[in-house]
């Protein structure tokens, strides 16, 4: 398992990196625009459309690694359980629940950009063809699956290992 996360951190380590560049670019496209816009009088044609493509790629970049390192806000359900393993089953099953959902979405993502694709969508502005940003947007929630998936496993793992622990004596009362 631990050869698994470490070559997953080092791929989304990746992702994260280039997130980074995408908000970078956004940074200095922005700027550009209001230097162009204020000495040149003649704003950068569409970067209200290309600073949201650059943003949503951006997201989906980093969606995976905050995902492993687990940098996502989450709750705890903190009641007095009787034990362990209702925490661990919990937790597993909430991993299910969010590898099922998100799933869906990277299905649904790739049909349309499949749809935009076909139909020919673009940016009204600037005419950039869409689809190859929802296209980066699905394979990166698919990332965001695989990080998932492993949590999921991990989660199941280690649950098994807690069922199969014995369990211990109470307060020292004998049979």
């Amino acid at each position: 398992m631990e050869t698994v996360s470490g070559i997953l951190k080092k791929i989304f380590t990746v992702t994260n990196i280039l997130s980074g560049v995408c908000f970078f670019a956004t940074m200095a496209l922005v700027l550009a625009n209001i230097i162009m816009r204020n000495v040149f009088i003649q704003p950068i044609m569409g970067t209200v459309e290309i600073v949201g493509l650059l943003i949503v790629t951006g997201l989906g970049l980093a969606m995976a690694n905050c995902e492993m390192v687990d940098g996502n806000i989450g709750m705890d359900i903190n009641l007095p359980w009787p034990s362990k393993k209702v925490d661990r089953i919990i937790e597993t099953a909430s991993y299910l629940i969010s590898l099922s959902f998100w799933v869906i979405v990277v299905w649904r993502i790739f049909v349309f950009a499949t749809t935009s694709y076909v139909n020919g969508r673009v940016t009204s502005t600037a005419s950039i063809p869409v689809f190859p940003f929802i296209y980066i947007l699905g394979f990166n929630v698919l990332c965001l699956c695989v990080a998932l998936a492993f949590k999921l496993v991990r989660s199941v793992m280690v649950t098994a290992a807690e069922f199969k622990k014995p369990a211990r004596a109470e307060s020292g009362e004998s049979e």
